[in-house]
């Protein structure tokens, strides 16, 4: 029995779709085209705070962001810090579910998306000390690693997660007053 392809492509494997797409290719675009974007200007945070806010699929919350890692880290190259790195996208989900998923606001979403920055900057560096071997394991050697891995921050994560959010959730916002039905309860993105 053949599926039947009106099943296949709905709004919802659309929108789904159309965010992973996007996040993969903006990575692909950062890591090929250098100096078009900074380094870690990726939305992937940014679409896992919002799916953790709007999405009423918890699964697609998570499936969105990591598929999107994990579509681009086939083409960029696999590393040893890929359950770190994920693990922090599921932190972004959970931190958009727990801080915006009942009351968003312009200072709400920045707050999320400065944490999730942060935290992806935070943990991810520490991993990093903690097994590459580049640094002393001692703290100078975590001082170190931490300065080493500001700039990917400072210019790449942090204004990125700021503006990916802002543009998503800004978006949502306008189709909101737009559509009244979107604002009633999370996307349920069928």
């Amino acid at each position: 029995m053949q599926p039947n392809p009106s099943r296949l492509i709905t709004p919802r494997s659309l929108t789904l779709s159309g965010l992973i797409a996007f996040a993969v290719a903006i990575r692909l675009l950062i890591h090929f085209v250098p100096g078009v974007l900074p380094y870690n200007f990726s939305p992937v945070m940014a679409i896992a705070i919002f799916g953790g806010a709007l999405f009423a699929d918890r699964k697609a919350a998570f499936f969105v962001p990591l598929t999107a890692m994990f579509v681009s880290d086939l083409v960029i190259g696999l590393h040893a810090l890929v359950p770190v790195v994920y693990g922090c996208m599921a932190l972004g989900v959970l931190l958009g579910s727990g801080l915006l998923r009942r009351r968003r606001g312009v200072l709400r979403v920045v707050l999320a998306a400065a944490a999730g920055a942060t935290g992806f900057y935070l943990i991810t560096n520490f991993f990093v000390w903690l097994t590459s071997g580049m640094y002393a394991i001692s703290s100078a050697g975590l001082a170190a690693c931490y300065l080493a891995g500001l700039p990917f921050y400072q210019y790449g994560s942090l204004p990125g997660t700021l503006l990916w959010s802002g543009l998503l959730f800004g978006l949502y916002a306008l189709l909101s007053r737009r559509y009244p039905i979107l604002a009633s309860a999370p996307l349920a993105v069928r």
